[in-house]
């Protein structure tokens, strides 16, 4: 596995380092096998040590973790026990309901953009076309799942909404998280 150990207007030094390589490889060996790579950074919120955590799992799926406290260690334990429960929760999940994935997820290119509301709110002139402004333009990847695998990918990202490939008849899908707490999932026919 990969890692990617940095801080923000913090340095990092190699016993944090290789404490963060330790804890983390362990968690990770005990609920999944086949972890890509780690993206791990410290930062300072006040009085407050932050340490977040992203995880790629060649299944496509990413969990991400936070954990903040007095101690640059103890927010690093504090990110990894948030990592050991989502993964744990993860592992069950698959292994009750869903089959098991023989190849890594397959990902699909795609455009992105951002897009200006227009609404003058700055105190600036309505436009007369009333065509929103892009204001930021970028890639991003559009995973082939399963409506399950969906919805836990989004979970486990702490996402509103998710885009992906149905691996079932190749089509865009859509799952979000209604207003009343429950999954809604768009599958255009």
């Amino acid at each position: 596995m990969r890692y990617q150990i940095s801080g923000k207007q913090i340095d990092i030094g190699e016993a944090l380092q290789t404490h963060v390589k330790t804890e983390l490889g362990a968690v990770m060996e005990k609920y999944s096998q086949r972890p890509t790579d780690a993206q791990i950074v410290f930062s300072r919120d006040a009085h407050l040590h932050v340490c977040e955590a992203t995880v790629h799992l060649s299944s496509g799926l990413t969990a991400q973790a936070r954990g903040q406290a007095n101690e640059i260690y103890a927010a690093f334990d504090a990110c990894s026990e948030k990592m050991d429960k989502q993964l744990r929760r993860y592992k069950r999940r698959l292994k009750d309901h869903h089959r098991d994935r023989v190849a890594p997820v397959e990902f699909a290119e795609a455009p992105s953009y951002v897009l200006s509301s227009g609404n003058g709110l700055d105190g600036a002139e309505e436009p007369d076309t009333l065509q929103p402004i892009i204001i930021a333009e970028m890639e991003t990847r559009i995973p082939s799942l399963s409506a399950g695998e969906a919805v836990m990918q989004m979970e486990l990202a702490h996402s509103h909404v998710l885009v992906f490939r149905n691996e079932r008849h190749g089509g865009l899908n859509v799952v979000y998280r209604r207003e009343d707490g429950n999954i809604g999932w768009i599958d255009p026919q």
